[in-house]
C-alpha cells in the first residue's frame, strides 16, 4: 500500500535524505521547505527513486502554512499516513550575542514549527484513528551545549511537548502514534548556512554521521512508533545516558571544550549569508543537497541504530554511558 508522507525541512539535510528513502519505497512524498531550488531538486530525486513528489513552499513558523501544506497533501495524494517534522534554524553564538528577534525566530521555526506541523497532522489523523508523527530530535534535547542556547532550548521543548501529546493520545485510546528520533551530529549543509558569530567555521561535534544514517532512523521510528523514542548514533545514546548520571561533570567538560569543538580551523568573515530569515539557495541558484562539507569525516553506518531497533534504549546505551562518564572523569582528574 502506497504511503502518503509529509516531510518538513525536506529541501536539505536529514529531511532531504529521508525524502529520498521514502521515494525508494514508492511513497507519495510531500516536501515542505522554503527554498525553491532545494525543493525542486528534492522532488526530482524522489521521483527518480520511484516515488511521487509534491513540493510545497512554506515557512513552518506560520501555522497557516502548515495547515495549507496538509490540505495540499491530502488533496493530491489522499490521507496522510506519516508526518515527519525536521525543519529548523539556529544561531551559533554566545547567548549574550543573540538578539531577541533572532532567539524568537529560532524558537518559532525549530520548536513551534513542530507544534504547528503536529497540529495539522493530528487534525486529520485523529478523526480517522490512523497515522504516525515523527519528531526529529537531538541528543542536545537532553544535554545542552554552549553556543547553541536557542536550538538546545527548542529541542528540549520538543521532548516535553511530545510527551504531553503522547499521554493525551493514550488517554483517548487513539491509534495515532507519535515518537521522537533523537539524532547525533550529522553532516548536513546547516553548518555552512546557519547564522554564526563565531570567529571560525561552525562544525558538528565529532563523531559525525551521514544524513542517510539519520534517515534510516527516522523511517524505522515511523515504521515502529510504539516506542517513545529512538536513539540514532552511539554518541546520542552515550550522551543521553551520561547526562542522567554525570551532568555536573559534563557541564565542566563542555565549558572547557565546547567552544573549540564546534569550530574548524577556518576563519570566516563576519556577516556571511545565512538562512535565518530567508532560504539560502546557492548564490547562483544552486542546490545544497543532503550533505554538508564534512563527508570525509562522517560515518555511513551506526551500530547504535541497530541496537536501538533491537534492544531496550537503557540497555543499548548503558555501556556507552559508562565509558563516556569514565573518560570525562579521567580527563577532569588529569586537568
Amino acid at each position: 500500500m502506497t504511503q502518503t508522507v509529509v516531510i518538513t525541512g525536506a529541501s536539505a539535510g536529514i529531511g532531504r535524505a529521508t525524502a529520498r528513502l521514502y521515494g525508494r519505497r514508492g511513497a507519495s512524498v510531500v516536501l515542505v521547505a522554503r527554498g525553491s531550488k532545494g525543493l525542486g531538486e528534492a522532488a526530482r530525486e524522489v521521483e527518480e527513486a520511484g516515488g511521487k513528489a509534491l513540493p510545497v513552499p512554506a515557512d513552518v513558523a506560520d501555522p497557516a502554512a502548515a495547515e495549507t501544506a496538509a490540505e495540499q497533501a491530502e488533496s493530491q495524494f489522499g490521507p496522510i499516513d506519516v508526518w515527519i517534522n525536521v525543519a529548523f534554524t539556529s544561531v551559533f553564538a554566545p547567548f549574550s550575542e543573540i538578539a531577541p528577534d533572532e532567539f524568537r525566530r529560532v524558537t518559532e521555526v525549530s520548536y513551534l514549527g513542530f507544534v504547528y506541523g503536529t497540529m495539522a497532522a493530528l487534525a486529520r489523523m485523529k478523526p480517522r484513528d490512523h497515522g504516525t508523527i515523527v519528531q526529529v530530535g537531538s541528543a542536545l534535547g537532553y544535554r545542552s551545549i554552549p553556543l547553541q542556547s536557542a536550538y538546545c532550548g527548542a529541542k528540549h521543548a520538543i521532548n516535553g511537548f511530545t510527551e504531553s501529546v503522547r499521554c493525551e493520545l493514550m488517554h483517548e485510546h487513539s491509534r495515532v502514534r507519535i515518537t521522537v528520533a533523537q539524532m547525533p551530529a550529522v553532516n548536513t549543509p546547516q553548518f555552512s548556512w546557519v547564522r554564526s558569530r563565531l570567529p571560525r567555521h561552525p562544525q558538528p561535534v565529532p563523531p559525525i554521521y551521514q544524513p542517510e544514517v539519520a534517515a534510516a532512523g527516522v523511517a524505522y521510528a515511523a515504521d515502529h512508533p510504539g516506542r517513545k523514542q529512538y536513539w540514532v548514533g552511539g554518541t546520542t545514546a552515550a550522551t543521553i545516558a551520561a547526562q542522567k548520571v554525570a551532568a555536573p561533570l559534563l557541564d565542566r567538560y563542555l565549558a572547557r571544550t565546547g567552544y573549540d569543538s564546534q569550530q574548524t580551523g577556518e576563519h570566516v568573515s563576519p556577516g556571511r549569508p545565512d538562512n535565518l530569515w530567508q532560504p539560502l539557495d546557492g548564490p547562483d541558484g544552486s542546490d545544497h543537497g543532503a550533505h554538508g562539507i564534512f563527508g570525509g569525516r562522517s560515518h555511513a553506518r551506526s551500530i547504535q541504530l541497530w541496537a536501538s531497533q533491537h534492544l531496550a534504549p537503557a540497555g543499548a546505551a548503558t555501556g556507552g554511558a559508562v565509558v563516556l562518564a569514565a573518560a570525562l572523569a579521567g580527563r577532569a582528574r588529569r586537568r
